[in-house]
């Protein structure tokens, strides 16, 4: 027989509705501003944002899936979205037939830079902003404690850019 769920007690209810009541609205808000500034979707900056902290603007693509955390297939969509925009370009690995690397071209760089501040601004007056020193703080700490324990070390671990 299965065993009864262990239920939100309604103060966890309320946490955890906030938190989804917060998220939905802060990806939103970064969503519109970011398509309003630059055409594109929040998720398509983080890849260009990942792609220009990297080496030469160039990331195999496995790697830049892990960093932004999504599947390899949403990966190929948006960059492929992105090469039509002449934002990235893809090349074949030398080392790994089956492998590619992503790299920002100038014309995305270009991009970036000029998105930036607007986004900026945006994560600053959406999150920043409201909370005091102290509760920045503490979200980040907490954020930490989550992201760590929802992302296992171990060989076959169910993650997005494993799949």
């Amino acid at each position: 027989m299965a065993e009864e769920p262990v239920w939100l007690t309604a103060e966890e209810q309320r946490v955890w509705r906030s938190y989804l009541h917060a998220t939905t609205l802060l990806e939103d808000h970064l969503d519109r501003q970011l398509q309003r500034d630059a055409g594109m979707p929040h998720v398509y900056y983080g890849l260009l944002v990942g792609l220009a902290e990297a080496p030469q603007r160039r990331l195999r693509m496995t790697e830049l899936a892990m960093k932004a955390k999504i599947t390899r297939s949403r990966l190929s969509h948006a960059i492929a979205r992105l090469e039509k925009n002449g934002w990235v370009r893809r090349e074949d690995c030398p080392s790994d037939k089956r492998g590619q690397f992503a790299i920002l071209t100038d014309d995305g760089h270009a991009v970036l830079r000029r998105t930036a501040p607007g986004h900026v601004g945006a994560v600053r007056q959406a999150l920043f902003e409201r909370l005091t020193p102290e509760q920045q703080k503490s979200l980040g700490e907490i954020m930490e404690i989550v992201a760590e324990g929802l992302q296992p070390n171990e060989a076959g671990a169910d993650l997005p850019w494993l799949r």
